[in-house]
């Protein structure tokens, strides 16, 4: 059963403003996450049940947030949280 594919606000609008060519590769990661889920790493602490996947964009080192719903042994909704630079990303996941 392949998994249904949700975003927020903000993914979309950190998506919204790239380039053509830098959609595609996040389109690639994302299908790579709807692949194998548990891919990216899961953070403890204040973003328990987040799963962050580093990859590069032109060379730098870009991060991708998701969460799996309804848990993450039997995921049937991927959420595509926030996607940026390491620079300030947990701040603003936070948040």
């Amino acid at each position: 059963m392949a998994l249904k594919i949700l975003s927020t606000p903000t993914f979309n609008r950190v998506v919204k403003k790239m380039h053509a060519r830098d959609k595609k590769v996040v389109d690639q990661v994302v299908m790579e996450i709807t692949a194998a889920p548990t891919i990216g790493k899961e953070k403890k602490g204040d973003l328990a049940g987040v799963f962050v996947f580093k990859f590069k964009i032109n060379k730098q080192e870009t991060l991708l947030a998701y969460r799996l719903l309804p848990d993450k042994k039997k995921p049937q909704e991927v959420v595509l949280l926030n996607i940026g630079s390491h620079e300030n990303f947990y701040t603003i996941m936070k948040r």
